[in-house]
């Protein structure tokens, strides 16, 4: 799973805080409001972010209507979900990384853990 640019990831949040597909436009819109962003984004750049996410499989695009309309296939925690297990599967030591990674979480953060391990 390849990772996001600082753009890709802003328009992946601003399809992430809403169930409504949104255009290109009302992306740009958003995303200059955004404190990240500049003014100055052209729609076009938004919507070349957004071929290279359909590419990458995390939008899709409504093509019944025009402009067509995007939204997020699955949702963040899903990504996340996945970018962590697919850095899981690249360590030829798996146990030694979940060692660390459960090492290097707060106490709350643990309790979760173990909370979702009992249910599973």
């Amino acid at each position: 799973m390849a990772s996001l640019g600082e753009l890709e990831r802003s328009v992946m949040d601003q399809l992430w805080s809403t169930a409504e597909a949104a255009t290109a436009n009302e992306l740009r819109d958003r995303l200059a409001q955004s404190v990240v962003q500049s003014k100055d984004l052209a729609v076009t750049t938004v919507l070349t972010v957004l071929s290279r996410l359909e590419k990458k499989g995390l939008v899709e695009r409504e093509r019944g209507t025009r402009p067509h309309r995007y939204r997020a296939i699955s949702t963040r925690e899903d990504h996340t979900a996945r970018l962590m297990h697919e850095a899981l599967g690249t360590a030829p030591d798996r146990e030694a990384v979940l060692a660390r990674f459960i090492g290097s979480v707060s106490e709350a953060e643990a309790a979760t853990l173990r909370k979702l391990l009992a249910r599973g």
